[in-house]
């Protein structure tokens, strides 16, 4: 969202009719926890019958809070959701394209108005990741976005990680354009604030993250989405890789692509 990086403007898209997705789950495999962005960033509409979605991606890094989290390549990955009503239920893995990595997330979400133009998320997952070691957690998660207006939608994202006993909040504005019937591009920038999520020793900034989403609608049940975007560490990062004795430039530009079919 993502959060989800690249990740958080794939719900918006959908709130706004579009059926393109764009996930940029997170994991660490040199960490106890890890997390996922394969929740929506804002509830879909509802669906009296079982709507189900299929998405395909890749990512060229796995970023996730401004870090990377493989030393080789990028990821790819597919997400399976089920949506009932408010309700939907996923399934996504994750494999890495260059070295031995996988990645679990599974997950249940409520989507609800809290108010007029006030769309909230409420809801769990549990993570498994495999590579030189085993990682695992389990989150709650909860989302709100003000939706007036498509061209400027604030939204703000908190996740808890039970293994960490800490948490993460995301601040963002996404802009959303119809450039054409079928295509649309959308910026978007994020703040990031960690407490105790990523790291134990530091509170409060953790990057400044900004993009550029588009997506062009293939037909009324598929897409193709893709995302540019460019982490600029903050207090958190910097002062975890100055511990680590690591002087380089923690900055992080990655981009990727989804195809989506809703059945």
């Amino acid at each position: 969202m993502a959060i989800h990086s690249a990740k958080m403007m794939a719900s918006i898209l959908c709130l706004l009719g579009i059926n393109g997705l764009s996930y940029g789950a997170f994991a660490n495999e040199s960490l106890e926890h890890i997390d996922s962005s394969s929740h929506s960033l804002l509830p879909s509409e509802k669906i009296e019958s079982l709507a189900v979605t299929l998405d395909l991606g890749w990512d060229s890094k796995y970023i996730s809070q401004g870090r990377n989290n493989l030393q080789d390549g990028g990821i790819y990955w597919l997400n399976t959701s089920v949506q009932y009503g408010y309700w939907t239920t996923y399934a996504l893995v994750g494999r890495g394209d260059s070295q031995a990595y996988t990645e679990w997330n599974l997950g249940l979400e409520y989507g609800f108005n809290l108010v007029e133009n006030f769309d909230a998320n409420l809801g769990y997952q549990r993570i498994e990741g495999y590579g030189s070691s085993r990682c695992q957690d389990n989150e709650l998660f909860a989302e709100l976005a003000y939706t007036a207006t498509p061209w400027l939608i604030p939204s703000i994202n908190y996740v808890y990680s039970t293994e960490a006993n800490g948490y993460f909040v995301e601040m963002s504005l996404h802009s959303f354009w119809n450039i054409t019937d079928h295509f649309s591009l959308t910026p978007y920038i994020t703040q990031g604030f960690d407490f105790k999520y990523r790291t134990a020793e530091h509170n409060g900034k953790n990057n400044l993250q900004f993009g550029l989403e588009s997506n062009y609608q293939l037909s009324p049940n598929m897409s193709v989405s893709g995302h540019i975007s460019h982490s600029i560490a903050q207090g958190d990062i910097e002062q975890e890789a100055t511990a680590n004795g690591d002087t380089s430039s923690q900055d992080q530009t990655y981009a990727g692509i989804h195809f989506t079919m809703t059945l």
